[in-house]
């Protein structure tokens, strides 16, 4: 949990000594596995293979030859990515001492170290109740601090209009012109319509879903008598959580919507890294890079099972 007094140092001393070298040690310089850029020089044209990506098809070449043709690109040496980090209220609750703000800030800080330790370039945007933090991407460590420090200085939002990670996605897509690797860190508790505008910014970007979560909002436990109230609007409610009924309808409402988010991000094409408030972040990378290595592997080889497909990649913790 953070403190008035940490400073952007001391986060990443801390992640130094708890995830980040611990990190280092188990990808051995497999990190691309993870982060996998894209270059724009044209190497040469193949034939369409099974699970190859649609959106390299030469449409040109497939017209004329009457067989699906894909692009094959020269891979750039360094990579930009960019962190989209949802600083809605939302983010602001954890039942456990740790709020998903808190989880979101050590992902990236631990992320954009890995990133810039290797020479590529991270930039980011904020998010509270329009896209009002725009970071361009630079390298190096002083670079990663001056993030941690803008997301450390940042005040929690006591309420808000209703979240729209749809806006979010829309100024990243008209911002971010080159090729990027794009991680999008939210809830995603948010007004829906949101899918659409991030399956076009799949289309030109490689884009990882990074999603929140606290194990309270998948299901409540027996309390009696409690006070809930909604994080963006600060509606209060009396809830009786002793009624077996009402927990069940709201496990009920939880699995809706992971079944829907698991929807829409399987329908972008766009992988998931689920963190939860009560889950060690270095285990969570390292499942998502092994999960995500050996799917490349097995797509590579010509058959996927269904359990490492995109919307079961990382089990809930």
């Amino acid at each position: 949990m953070f403190t008035s007094a940490q400073t952007a140092e001391n986060v990443l001393q801390r992640l130094d000594w708890t995830v980040l070298r611990r990190l280092d040690g188990l990808l051995h310089g497999d990190y691309r596995t993870l982060f996998r850029g894209s270059g724009l020089d044209l190497a040469d044209l193949r034939e369409y293979q099974y699970h190859d990506d649609v959106r390299y098809i030469d449409w040109n070449v497939t017209a004329r030859l009457d067989t699906p043709y894909v692009r094959e690109f020269n891979e750039e040496r360094e990579v930009t990515a960019w962190f989209l980090l949802d600083l809605s209220p939302s983010v602001d609750f954890g039942s456990l001492g740790v709020k998903k703000r808190n989880v979101g800030i050590d992902f990236v800080t631990v992320l954009a170290r890995i990133l810039t330790r290797r020479g590529n370039r991270v930039g980011a945007m904020f998010y509270g109740e329009t896209v009002d933090t725009v970071i361009p991407a630079r390298s190096g460590r002083r670079h990663v601090l001056h993030i941690v420090h803008k997301m450390l200085s940042r005040p929690e939002l006591a309420r808000a209009a209703a979240t729209s990670v749809g806006d979010l996605l829309k100024t990243a897509f008209q911002i971010m012109k080159r090729r990027s690797l794009v991680f999008i860190v939210s809830d995603f508790i948010s007004r829906p319509g949101w899918a659409a505008s991030l399956a076009h910014l799949a289309q030109r970007h490689d884009v990882i879903a990074v999603r929140l979560y606290d194990p309270l909002e998948m299901a409540l436990p027996d309390l009696g008598m409690v006070v809930v109230q909604d994080a963006e609007t600060g509606e209060q409610l009396f809830v009786d959580t002793h009624d077996r009924g009402f927990r069940t309808r709201y496990a009920a409402a939880a699995e809706r919507r992971e079944a829907e988010l698991r929807s829409a991000l399987s329908r972008a094409g766009v992988d998931a890294l689920e963190l939860a408030t009560d889950a060690d972040l270095g285990d969570a990378v390292l499942r998502f890079a092994d999960l995500r290595k050996r799917r490349n592997q097995l797509a590579a080889g010509g058959g996927l099972p269904q359990h490492l497909r995109v919307e079961h990649e990382i089990p809930v913790a």
